[in-house]
């Protein structure tokens, strides 16, 4: 082998950003495709709102509790085996799903399987393995990863809901788990030595230089409060997001907007997600943390509130307000939290620390969607489920004015 120059160093780290985009991009998108699946399944088998969001609050839940393990997996095993798993899960648990007739085999596919299937290809083997390869510009490298869930948003929604017209919903499925299994041979054929070994000056590098024996591990992380204050910021925005999230286009539909045109609008939203998380990066770094984020939360409640006004007068006018607000705003955290986490907790467990921490995001994702279903089912109606995701995403942002670590205005 020849010695790495400068410039291969920088191509494969600019390569491992890229791919860890695409994964990212297949893994998201797949993961909302079912807010257009909610309805067609509730219509085929006659469920109630709360039953068939339950098998996307067993996703969310079964990714966040699987973080942890994906996490250690990928320390222990590496990105290449880590990223097989996940794409044939993901694949594997689509295409499944089409042959599904009762609750319990959606909860498999759909929930336990396409829900590990994140945790393999998500945030946290993404962030682990983009530490290695950078420092000074960590925060934008990660951002550009988070924005892949936007553009996953944006392709592969419309596109599901195209199928389901052309295929119904279980040819929908068979389609997009075989795309997913096409991707398999060819991310096995990349370079994975190259990309697992990271960059040769700083892969793996306690912060601010601490020996070894120093090192972080989970047992000393969770003693942090910078660790609980992650952790609840994940939690409760996720709550709030995914109470709306997962019967976003069901909302549009029922305020009176052609499914079609929904889905198009929900997928819209993606569009703008990349723009909203390099944007609040920005801010981030030149106008203050506390300035960044109350904005973000500031204009997510606002997206909520816009929603709220549009179920009682639908109106594109209405609709184009939230779905600017919502999409600019859905995951602008997320590359925030990942960066202060590296920070904190660089070190050799770093996927399993972070992975500890997006266990928030699964549990609130669990509650959020799952609640939002049932209290829709209490109600006849959507005005309790706006509230309590404008509740949630109020909590949300709170760890960052009383918990010091993260109240900081730099790294």
């Amino acid at each position: 082998m020849t010695p790495a120059t400068p410039l291969s160093l920088r191509q494969t780290a600019i390569g491992v950003v890229a791919l860890c985009f695409v994964l990212g991009m297949v893994m998201r998108g797949m993961q909302e495709c079912f807010t257009v699946f909610l309805l067609p399944l509730s219509h085929a088998f006659g469920w109630d709102r709360a039953a068939v969001a339950s098998i996307y609050s067993l996703a969310i839940l079964s990714g966040g509790m699987t973080s942890p393990v994906a996490g250690l997996l990928f320390d222990r095993l590496g990105p290449k085996r880590l990223y097989a798993i996940g794409l044939a899960t993901l694949g594997s648990g689509l295409s499944l799903a089409g042959f599904a007739d009762r609750l319990w085999q959606f909860s498999l596919c759909l929930g336990v399987g396409v829900g590990f299937a994140t945790a393999c290809l998500g945030t946290v083997p993404h962030s682990a393995l983009v530490s290695r390869w950078f420092r000074n510009r960590l925060s934008s490298a990660t951002g550009v990863i988070y924005s892949s869930a936007g553009i996953g948003v944006l392709l592969l929604v419309p596109l599901s809901q195209a199928l389901i017209g052309r295929f119904d919903w279980r040819g929908a499925y068979h389609a997009l788990g075989l795309g997913v299994l096409l991707l398999l041979p060819l991310m096995l054929l990349l370079p994975w030595q190259r990309i697992a070994d990271g960059h040769p000056d700083y892969a793996i590098v306690p912060r601010h230089g601490s020996t070894m024996h120093e090192r972080w591990t989970l047992k000393r992380a969770v003693r942090h409060s910078g660790f609980w204050g992650l952790f609840c910021c994940f939690f409760f925005t996720s709550l709030g997001n995914t109470a709306i999230s997962v019967q976003g286009v069901a909302i549009l539909v029922d305020a009176g907007f052609a499914p079609q045109h929904a889905a198009n609008a929900w997928g819209f939203t993606g569009m703008l997600t990349p723009l909203g998380m390099l944007g609040f990066a920005w801010l981030d770094d030149h106008l203050g943390r506390r300035f960044s984020v109350t904005l973000s939360y500031g204009l997510s409640i606002a997206a909520v509130s816009a929603l709220a006004v549009l179920y009682q007068h639908p109106s594109d006018l209405l609709l184009a307000l939230f779905v600017i607000l919502f999409g600019s705003t859905l995951g602008s955290r997320g590359p925030l939290v990942a960066t202060i986490a590296t920070h904190l907790f660089r070190g050799a467990d770093l996927g399993v620390i972070f992975g500890s921490i997006g266990f928030g995001g699964g549990l609130g994702g669990a509650l959020g969607s799952f609640s939002g279903g049932l209290l829709h089912d209490w109600s006849h109606g959507y005005n309790l489920v706006f509230l309590w995701s404008f509740l949630a995403l109020c909590c949300g942002g709170l760890p960052f004015w009383i918990v010091r670590p993260l109240a900081r205005e730099r790294d």
